[in-house]
């Protein structure tokens, strides 16, 4: 059994939907801390089939008679499907689940987006419990009720706001991470300093070896910082009315880049860590911020091993068809989150389509 150490508590503060995220080693089995979390008899454990061998023993001995069974999806993005969320609503009624039920996401961003999403539609909506096995998923996915499912018209078109009663992020699964999947998280911790934080930027550079190394106080220290930023934001504006679309960042190149490649190219937080790159250019492109914070930017994702260019054989033309659906789009024109320097994001509306496919030209001739 993983030693228990004192965990860090930050509360997203919701009124009546506020819950509590948890980050210390040995969670997972600190069973009296997220049993109570459980309201009902009956519990469905989603999780994937790297995962679940790994983890889900530990889970359910927490579980200990209670009415509960898993469903298992293939590890990837590929799999985060309308299909799985009928699978998992099936395996649901097999469970004899009742609306005070709950599904438990044992696993990354993907297990966690569609166990939420599965969640919201059992019934209009039960509990669930976010148990994040993955660094992108503890400081960013599994925080602020964002659930869905992919299309193959591109990323996350199809979701809901469903907050969970609790997430549970137990430091310890990053032991096993492979790191191709440890870096991708790092990406999402270097979004929110860019966005909102040049002080934890500067923060990073600093520590970028230690964090590289998974030195665990540094790496506590960077998670906790992370969430209470965003828990900030999610406090504010819950359903992304304003404030909160400053989180996606890098995602509206960075979900075109994923869809492109069907998502097996990239994974998410490579995806955002080019995207981040390519929106700093458009901003500096279009005389909103300094070629020094593109430099900075570029080095630090450099430093953290994450990519900053667009793979081979991905197409500019494509690319911006693929943004032409991005969810913040408002009446046929592009709008992207970009900044005037680092930790000064912003929404900016009506941006030239020119100007995003020289971007993208650039930077597919550059690769």
């Amino acid at each position: 059994m993983t030693t228990t150490l004192s965990a860090q508590t930050i509360d997203i503060t919701l009124g009546e939907r506020s819950y509590p995220v948890w980050i210390g080693r040995g969670l997972l089995d600190d069973h009296a801390r997220w049993r109570a979390a459980l309201r009902g008899k009956h519990a469905l454990v989603i999780s994937n089939r790297t995962v679940a061998p790994l983890y889900l023993e530990r889970v359910a001995r927490g579980l200990d008679g209670l009415h509960w069974s898993s469903f298992l999806l293939e590890d990837g993005e590929a799999h985060k499907t309308f299909a799985n969320v009928g699978l998992a609503l099936e395996a649901l009624g097999m469970l004899g689940a009742t609306r005070d039920a709950c599904v438990i996401a044992l696993g990354g961003g993907v297990v966690g987006d569609l166990a939420g999403f599965t969640a919201a539609c059992w019934m209009r909506g039960i509990d669930f419990i976010q148990m994040p096995t993955t660094l992108l998923s503890m400081v960013d996915s599994s925080v602020g009720g964002k659930t869905g499912v992919n299309l193959p018209a591109g990323k996350n078109l199809v979701g809901a706001f469903h907050q969970p009663r609790a997430v549970i992020a137990d430091i310890a699964t990053l032991d096993s991470l492979p790191v191709r999947e440890y870096r991708a998280g790092l990406a999402e911790v270097i979004k929110g300093a860019a966005i909102g934080d040049e002080a934890f930027f500067a923060w990073l550079e600093q520590h970028a070896d230690a964090l590289a190394a998974r030195e665990e106080t540094a790496l506590v220290q960077a998670i906790a910082t992370k969430v209470r930023y965003k828990a900030g934001v999610v406090a504010r504006d819950e359903t992304e009315q304003g404030e909160r679309a400053l989180l996606n960042l890098g995602h509206t190149f960075g979900h075109a880049l994923e869809t492109a490649g069907h998502y097996t190219t990239l994974l998410h937080g490579e995806g955002v860590s080019v995207g981040m790159l390519l929106a700093a250019r458009l901003s500096e492109r279009l005389g909103m911020s300094a070629h020094a914070d593109t430099v900075r930017l570029e080095r630090l994702l450099h430093a953290t091993g994450l990519p900053t260019t667009v793979p081979p054989g991905f197409d500019s033309e494509q690319l911006l068809a693929l943004m032409r659906l991005d969810k913040k789009n408002i009446a046929g024109t592009l709008r992207f989150i970009l900044w005037r320097g680092i930790g000064r994001a912003e929404i900016v509306a009506g941006v030239d389509e020119s100007n995003v496919l020289a971007v993208l030209r650039e930077a597919c001739a550059q690769r």
